[in-house]
């Protein structure tokens, strides 16, 4: 096998962030489900960014973050995924390149547009987030670089773009691409959400053996599962999948891999901030280090550092030196 061109190419949803401070009693007032995700449709879109107070823009996306962490750890990254020819397209198609990342997926004419997450941070810094989909959901098969995807270490999937019809069938093609080139396939379930609805396509992933590392927090380990008990649900992947790596918010992380379970725990922060981004921040950080062939507890550090670094400040994309950081904790 030829050495990768990228250490990770990812598909997920291209979309900016657009992030505003609000008080419990808003988010209670506009009915939404603090510390969640909504998809909504372009009206209530434009009537909830009508009630956000002053916002900031920041190109997100779950798997465009975990890329954006890597590269500014060293790593080769390319990233697959859907704007609209427009402003927002601009945005997002500026900050990926700008942080290193190949993107070469062209823009889409006319309607939708981009795709935009508003998302509501509250004083003790859990994000609610409502997202319009817009163009990122009609992502085609015929973006995909086959020669890209069977160049990549690793094929890094994004649950939350299983759920339009055009990109779920994009990322079967290349999961069959990756997995017929010998590379690894990756999954961050992204929402318990997303669960009740494909939860079915995502085991019978893993029983074929599709999935070589799965990422999930502890409410969409229980989702994907059926346990509420942890160590229950840890067992009942324990086997199917060969890494699974799990997030518990201040409880740290959990690896589970070759039979042996282990622990990380949280990385101590002055102030949480924005929890946004988190997780995608922590599977950058674990990804970076399984790459190099590192043990799964120096893996789970990197995690952990990542994740305290994002949760610091507004936004999901690194605001520090992140190599110089891993140094500095790490030695």
């Amino acid at each position: 096998m030829t050495a990768p061109r990228y250490d990770v190419i990812a598909i997920g949803n291209a979309i900016v962030d657009v992030m505003a401070p609000a008080s419990d009693e808003l988010v209670e007032e506009l009915g939404m489900t603090k510390g969640g995700m909504t998809l909504v449709d372009a009206d209530q879109a434009r009537d909830l960014y009508a009630a956000m107070g002053p916002a900031k823009e920041i190109s997100g996306g779950s798997a465009a973050n975990t890329l954006a962490g890597l590269s500014g750890m060293g790593a080769q990254c390319a990233f697959v995924g859907q704007v609209a020819d427009d402003q927002l397209g601009n945005v997002f198609a500026h900050d990926i390149r700008a942080v290193g990342i190949d993107f070469d997926v062209p823009a889409r004419e006319g309607e939708p547009p981009t795709a935009r997450c508003l998302i509501f941070v509250t004083p003790d810094g859990q994000r609610t987030m409502n997202t319009f989909l817009g163009a990122t959901q009609f992502l085609p098969a015929g973006a995909l670089d086959e020669e890209a995807i069977g160049g990549a270490e690793i094929l890094y999937l994004e649950g939350y773009l299983w759920d339009p019809e055009e990109p779920r069938k994009a990322m079967r093609a290349a999961i069959k691409s990756a997995k017929d080139a010998g590379r690894k396939v990756a999954f961050t379930l992204s929402d318990a959400f997303v669960i009740e609805r494909y939860g079915d396509d995502f085991r019978a992933l893993i029983e074929d053996g599709m999935i070589d590392i799965v990422f999930a927090n502890e409410v969409e380990l229980g989702a994907l599962t059926g346990e509420d008990d942890f160590d229950v649900g840890l067992a009942a992947l324990d086997g199917k999948v060969p890494v699974l790596v799990v997030t518990r918010s201040e409880k740290g992380a959990v690896c589970v891999t070759g039979g042996e379970t282990f622990k990380v725990a949280a990385e101590p922060v002055e102030k949480v901030v924005d929890t946004t981004g988190a997780g995608d921040l922590f599977a950058a950080g674990f990804l970076f280090g399984h790459v190099r062939g590192e043990e799964p507890s120096r893996c789970l550090k990197r995690g952990a550092i990542a994740a305290a670094e994002i949760i610091s400040h507004y936004g999901a994309r690194p605001e520090t030196d992140l190599a110089r950081l891993m140094d500095e904790k790490l030695g």
